[in-house]
Formats: structure tokens, sequence, C-alpha cells
């Protein structure tokens, strides 16, 4: 089944990104596109996250889009409901609904170079085309689970947390948590109250950060929708404060230090047994690791009924979790905290470029993209959310919304011509790329430790290299010699 209609965009995913990217496709008077999303619903990790506690750990007033700013905000750091709904907000006030094509899971796009076209196809075998092909399928969206030996075997009930499952009752059940990151220190201390005993098994400890959860007063929320301008003042009150911030993550800063005392001192101040707080001080640079935010996991770990395992998982057994040094843990429930495929930016979505090129072969384990948007050999396709455009300092709803106007500008200059190309020239994409690598060598991104950010070679190909506003800089406007073309 085809559809013989070339539509000016189809962007692909309707999460944060691909929901933002529709939005300000309208604004700039883009009509002609779709969605496409493969589940039944959108929210992207909104939709998919739905663990107890499960919240942003970025400031509301900076988690949202400067043209439809977050007004009915009820705290500082929004939970998953109240964020899932924004999303929906934002879809009906930009009528992205009628350009929503749910259950639709691209699995090839492919472009003709005779025709200047992509051809997306879908599972079930449906094609739509497109000039301009918009991947924001994000880079924390398929969940992984560490090949443990014998975890099929696990006669208890298993899952992960990003896979909630709501129907089964932890009441008096004795429950894992394998991880103890950015989703673990959220749903650990909403587990601690409600079970028999919870095991945590720590990999690596963590830098937190107090998250000093504020609770908006009716007043102030009368005021923000009342009068927007003082939510966007606190809004550019927080994003200063946190582009401040960014010397943090660079390797022998005094900021650094300063953020490093500040999350001991955290520690300190809510954890008393000296052993307990010696397994839970990281022994890696602070920022390395993504920097958590948690007013109640530390307490959570020195309730009775909690304990914290820092050995080795070796297997899971029928009945429990076996550890390196030979003791068992037998539980009934087990949680995968374990994190996210965070380096296949594709999935399992076969891209052939120009020539037929893969871009997985064009990628191997080192994505890589203009701006994290443009590829070389592969024509009108633009990533929202691409390699090395995340952050540890700020809010990444700010790259994307840089990045959302960038691909619109795109957009426009293709136009109805299909004579009119953009493939960004790889001596362009290899002095960006060389710059961001070099750049990188001086951030805690770089330094000597295991983390979401890097590939297997430590060559960290996730995190953006500067300021959030240096980065709109470089996005505000489209140089045509990045794609060979004199204007």
């Amino acid at each position: 089944m085809s559809s013989q209609h070339i539509h000016q965009a189809i962007i692909l995913g309707a999460g944060y990104g691909g929901l933002g990217q529709g939005a300000q496709l309208v604004r700039d008077g883009i009509d002609d596109f779709l969605i496409l999303e493969k589940s039944h619903a959108i929210g992207g990790v909104w939709r998919d996250n739905t663990y107890p506690g499960a919240a942003c750990d970025t400031q509301t007033p900076i988690y949202c889009y400067s043209y439809f700013l977050h007004l009915s905000a009820t705290k500082m750091y929004a939970g998953q409901p109240e964020l899932l709904q924004y999303l929906h907000d934002l879809a009906t006030e930009y009528k992205l609904d009628n350009r929503i094509r749910l259950r639709h899971h691209v699995v090839d796009a492919v472009w003709d170079e005779q025709t200047k076209v992509w051809t997306l196809r879908t599972e079930d075998g449906t094609e739509f085309r497109c000039r301009a092909f918009i991947p924001a399928w994000g880079q924390l969206s398929t969940p992984q689970i560490p090949d443990f030996p014998g975890a099929d075997c696990f006669e208890g009930n298993s899952f992960h947390s990003a896979r909630w499952q709501h129907d089964i009752d932890f009441a008096g059940a004795r429950v894992a948590s394998i991880g103890n990151a950015a989703s673990a220190v959220q749903y650990i201390p909403a587990l601690a109250p409600l079970v028999a005993h919870l095991t945590v098994f720590q990999r690596s400890a963590n830098y937190i950060l107090p998250r000093d959860q504020r609770v908006f007063t009716d007043t102030e929320r009368k005021q923000f929708n009342a009068a927007p301008a003082t939510f966007r003042e606190l809004r550019e009150a927080i994003h200063t404060f946190r582009e401040d911030g960014f010397t943090r993550t660079r390797l022998g800063t005094s900021d650094a230090k300063a953020g490093a005392d500040q999350a001991r001192a955290h520690l300190f101040t809510q954890v008393a047994d000296p052993q307990l707080r010696a397994d839970l001080t990281p022994d890696y640079e602070f920022g390395c690791k993504r920097i958590l935010r948690s007013d109640d996991y530390y307490p959570a770990l020195t309730r009775e009924n909690v304990d914290l395992v820092t050995a080795p998982i070796k297997d899971i057994t029928p009945s429990g979790v076996r550890t390196a040094d030979g003791v068992d843990h037998e539980v009934d429930i087990i949680v995968y905290g374990t994190g996210f495929h965070s380096q296949a930016f594709q999935g399992h979505l076969r891209i052939s470029g120009r020539e037929g090129i893969n871009l997985d072969e064009r990628w191997g384990n080192s994505p890589e993209a203009h701006l994290g948007i443009t590829v070389d050999g592969f024509p009108n396709m633009f990533l929202v959310y691409g390699p090395n455009t995340n952050l540890n300092h700020n809010s990444v709803v700010t790259m994307l919304e840089a990045q959302h106007r960038y691909i619109a500008s795109c957009v426009q200059y293709l136009g109805d011509d299909a004579q009119n190309v953009l493939d960004v020239d790889p001596v362009t994409l290899r002095v960006f790329n060389d710059r961001v690598q070099e750049e990188l060598k001086s951030s805690a991104f770089s330094a000597d430790c295991s983390s979401w950010y890097k590939n297997s070679d430590g060559r960290v190909i996730n995190n953006w290299c500067g300021t959030a506003d240096e980065y709109h800089a470089l996005t505000d406007s489209i140089d045509l010699s990045d794609f060979g073309i004199r204007a």
C-alpha cells in the first residue's frame, strides 16, 4: 500500500522532539507534513515511564518551549502525568492531532536520487513519501536490560522500569532494584515503604544534588496564567543560573569541585552510617556521569527494610539474584532500572542514503552529525536530538527548540522544487565534529568513568561540548555553504 502524495516533511516520533518539531513547522507556515508514531499514543518517554515517582529532574519553567509556556505547572519539578498533559496540550494548540498517525512503525527509509524523495515503509507495508525526513526518535527510548545469565529462569515477576507493571502488588514483597541511577532514585523512595524488603544493586555511586522541590502556590499559579511574563522571568532566571553552571562540567574547575562538595555535603547530611556513606561516594570526576537530583533517595536507603549491595551481579537464579561474593539474594520481584540503548539513535530502523549506503554503516559505533542534525550522504534528512546534542547542565528542551527552528528553515528552503537538496559537505561535518571532540577532551564527560555518554571506545557521542546559548547561536540560521551551495 503506497501513498503517491509527496509530503513536504515527515517527522518520525511523537515525543517531546517530534511534537515540538511539528509545532515549529506550523508556526513557520509549513502545512504539508505528517508525524508517524509507532506506539498507540503520543508522549515518548513521558508516555512510557509511568513508574512510581516518575518526574523530570529539570525545572519545569525551562522544560517547555518558549512559545508554549507550561503555565499550568504545579511544582518546580513536574511529575510524569503533568508533563504528558503538557504534550497533549501542545498537540491540541498546534492542531497536530490530525497530522499524527499512531501505530505506524517505520522500518525502512530510502532516499531516491532521481526523484529527490524519501520513501518510508512501515511494518505493515504502508509507504509514505516526503521531501524532508525528520527522525525524532530520542536518545532514551529503547529500554536496556543487561544479559544476565539465568534471567529467563527467574520465577518471580521482572520488568524494566520504563515498562512498569502496575497490576503487580508490591505490598509485603521482597524486591530487587538492579540499578540506582536516574529512574531508580525516583522509584526506590516510592517502593521502600510498601515492600517487605528492598535490595538495591549498585554498580557505581552517583553524584546526587538536593532537588529542593517547591510546590507553586495557588496565588503563583494564578499569576502565571494572568501574567505569563512572571513565568517567563522565572524561566530566564533559571536558564541563566543553569548556563552559569556549565563550568561545573569542565575538568579541574573550582566550580566542578564546588559541585562535588555540594553533593558530598548532601550525602553526609542525610546518611550517618560511615560504611553506607563510603558505598555511596563516587570515585570519579563530578559530571562524568549524569548528575542526579533527589531529596528522598538517601533517606530511603537508611530504612531498616532496605539494603544496598555493591558486589557485582553474577547471575539471576530462579529465586533471585546471586552476586559475585557468592551471596544469594532471594526476591519476588526484580525491577531493572538499567537505562536505555542511548547510542542506538536509529533503533532498528534501516536508513539508506545516497548510493545505498546504510546509516549504520556510515556511523559504525561513532554516530556523528553536523550540528547534531545533518549527515553527509543522507540528503534532506534532519535529526532531532541527534549525536552530541544532549546536556548535563541545562534543559535539553532548549536544545530541541534550536534544532526545530533550524530544521524548519531547511524545509522552507527545500520548498516545492525537487532540485533543492541539502546534503551537508563531508568536510564541514568533519571539521565540526573534530572541534566538538577536541573541546570534549577538557570536559568531565570524557573523564575516566563508564557512562551512557560514551561509546565502547570512550568517545563522547551523546553530549554537546558547550553551552545551550552557544548552540543556539550556531543554529540561528542555515549556512548554505555548509551544504556546498553558493548563495
